[in-house]
């Protein structure tokens, strides 16, 4: 394979699949705008290039990469009606949104994908502000490999843009990892790839921001600017770097901390992270966003362009995101203790796994599968565990392997309560936490949501590959 361009290939390395259970009804004299899923072309690689065949939304008549942003204020209503024109089934899944169960587009838990020709409304109230994001949640190492997913941004009920120390604009930036051939085309033939499912999934050779291969931001002397940073990548871990622009970070997964400064943010799957910059004004031009693609040699996939008169400073400290004030605190004096064990992959296989029955790793690898949670492979026969409505659970997650993973739990928020890596801190709050090799990461939450929710690791090669279950909130 052949380079694509200095700065926007990466080195890299490979794979989702879905059954239906059951569906909520779909009414074709539905009045709610339409999302529509449907093969579209992009200009991923650099120019003189071809254009990239990809699966992509659109609410208009065309098709984009990444999907057309979502935004509203927290307390408004997301209403649309997916339609499928698509080879495949598919379903949406509105990442990070605590929302009722049978609006989570999780196929094939909470729907059945919705086949080819045909549509699903998706319409629920988004509670909570941040930066969130939506994909397709059917066979969804493909499908988003392809190109199927888009930002979600909730803005606060309560002003903070322009406000005292708050930055005074905003920009988001979608991030993704795209393995692409010599004629800029998306490689087809490696779906099913078990090597690269049992290592760190299926890399890409091109990051693209925003669906542009190193694009120019613009940005002025001093002006201060909110970042929505998202990685939409199936399996990239993504380290980032902003020198010069003296980074601080105000939110995690949506929900927001005490600003802090930070040298490097490491972003796995499905993360996302609000970060405030200043723009330089030491009379350079230019900044960029720098990229760790697992080699320690730092690459920039995004410049920023420097330019305009000299805005006034708004000082070091950078003003808090407004609190949530809807997320219940959990209750740590009797919590209902749940475990999450990690195991499988190379070069640690498991011994012997559930799945439909106890087989040994090589049987294993024959049905695609090379991973497991608590010993159960692809566990989505029955939950994982119960929860009664309003009980906090404090779960300990252990990883066996010698690969990072990025768990997600759907429906809840959670809090790290502690950790052995650096990834996380104590006291974040989030909707996915990356937990490195031979790490436990302890979180606790509130099951307040109640129905069926998928727990998976988000890197969407090891979800296909074993690492998918369920727990249920009564």
């Amino acid at each position: 394979m052949t380079s694509l361009s200095r700065r926007s290939v990466l080195k890299g390395a490979a794979a989702l699949g879905g059954t239906s259970l059951f569906s909520a009804p779909s009414f074709a004299d539905s009045s709610l705008p339409v999302l529509r899923a449907a093969p579209a072309s992009a200009q991923l690689a650099p120019d003189g290039y071809p254009s990239t065949p990809v699966w992509a939304y659109a609410t208009e008549a065309k098709g984009r990469v990444p999907g057309p942003e979502i935004r509203l204020t927290a307390g408004e209503r997301v209403g649309y009606r997916l339609v499928n024109d698509l080879p495949q089934p598919t379903a949406v899944h509105w990442h990070g949104i605590r929302i009722e169960n049978a609006m989570d587009g999780a196929a094939p838990l909470t729907q059945a994908p919705v086949p080819p020709g045909e549509g699903f409304d998706y319409d629920f109230v988004a509670p909570d502000p941040g930066t969130y994001w939506y994909h397709s949640h059917n066979r969804s190492a493909e499908q988003v490999a392809r190109g199927l997913a888009g930002p979600l941004i909730v803005e606060d009920r309560e002003p903070w843009l322009r406000e005292s120390g708050a930055a005074t604009r905003e920009l988001v930036l979608v991030l993704d990892d795209w393995l692409l051939d010599r004629d800029a085309g998306i490689v087809e033939d490696r779906w099913d790839d078990l090597h690269a499912a049992s290592h760190g999934g299926r890399m890409g050779n091109t990051v693209t921001v925003n669906g542009v291969a190193y694009p120019e931001l613009d940005i002025q002397p001093g002006e201060r600017v909110r970042l929505r940073i998202i990685n939409t990548a199936t399996d990239r871990i993504m380290p980032l770097s902003l020198p010069h622009l003296s980074p601080r970070l105000i939110a995690l997964d949506g929900h927001p901390v005490a600003p802090r400064e930070i040298e490097t943010l490491v972003l796995g799957p499905a993360q996302r992270a609000d970060v405030v910059i200043d723009g330089r004004i030491d009379g350079e031009t230019t900044a960029g966003l720098l990229l760790d693609p697992g080699n320690e040699e730092w690459v920039e996939i995004a410049e920023f362009v420097v330019s305009g008169d000299t805005l006034a400073s708004r000082g070091s400290d950078v003003r808090p995101l407004p609190a949530w004030g809807t997320l219940a605190a959990p209750d740590l004096s009797s919590p209902q203790r749940e475990v999450l064990l990690m195991e499988g992959g190379a070069m640690r296989a498991m011994l012997e796994t559930t799945y439909r029955e106890s087989l040994g790793f090589q049987d294993l690898t024959k049905h695609g599968m090379v991973w497991a949670f608590n010993g159960i492979a692809d566990g989505m026969d029955k939950p994982m565990f119960q929860a009664a409505l309003g009980r906090t659970v404090r779960m300990e997650m252990t990883n066996r392997s010698m690969f990072l993973h990025a768990i997600h739990l759907h429906g809840h928020h959670f809090t790290v309560l502690s950790q052995s890596g650096a990834a996380n801190m104590e006291g974040d709050v989030r909707d996915t936490v990356l937990i490195g090799a031979d790490e436990t990461v302890e979180v606790a939450f509130v099951a307040d949501n109640p129905g069926q929710w998928m727990i998976h690791c988000h890197m969407l090669s090891h979800q296909k590959s074993g690492m998918m279950a369920w727990f249920e909130v009564v």
